[in-house]
């Protein structure tokens, strides 16, 4: 039997068909964004990792007991867990929102350090449903764009 060598493309369409067809795969997407920043790790870490500093840019407000945090836009609220969390390096939230699947995703700030030239980057890395992919994108771009503003690295 020979096996074909299966390409990028192959795979894509693999994985679209199969997801199509089988309702017990995840309904949203992984993606990462890259965002380059002009401040310390430890300062960029405080916005992304406390109530104070997320309510800059994130939310209108967040509030939090331990690993709990409320976010609060308007006249909206969520709720999230934080499930993992490194110093200066990582923040990890699971949305807490009472869906079945809700254990499926996450939203991560991952802080990235070049060894050499010691630039910084933030990725964000989430979820979205297919369909909602650009404007999810476009969000995380306008809050980063926020928190860039905040922290004087626009």
């Amino acid at each position: 039997m020979i096996k074909k060598k299966r390409n990028f493309n192959d795979l894509c369409i693999f994985f679209l068909i199969y997801y199509k067809k089988n309702p017990l795969m995840p309904s949203k997407i992984f993606f990462s964004i890259e965002y380059d920043f002009h401040a310390s790790p430890q300062l960029l870490f405080q916005y992304l990792s406390t109530p104070s500093g997320l309510s800059e840019w994130f939310a209108d407000n967040v509030n939090s007991r331990g690993e709990d945090f409320i976010f609060i836009w308007d006249d909206s609220e969520e709720s999230a867990k934080l499930i993992q969390k490194k110093n200066n390096e990582r923040v990890r939230f699971r949305w807490t929102n009472g869906e079945h699947d809700q254990d499926d995703y996450f939203f991560e700030f991952k802080i990235l350090v070049d060894e050499i030239t010691k630039d910084v980057s933030l990725i964000v890395s989430d979820y979205s449903d297919e369909d909602e992919m650009e404007e999810s994108k476009m969000l995380w771009d306008n809050l980063v764009s926020d928190l860039k503003q905040v922290l004087g690295s626009a």
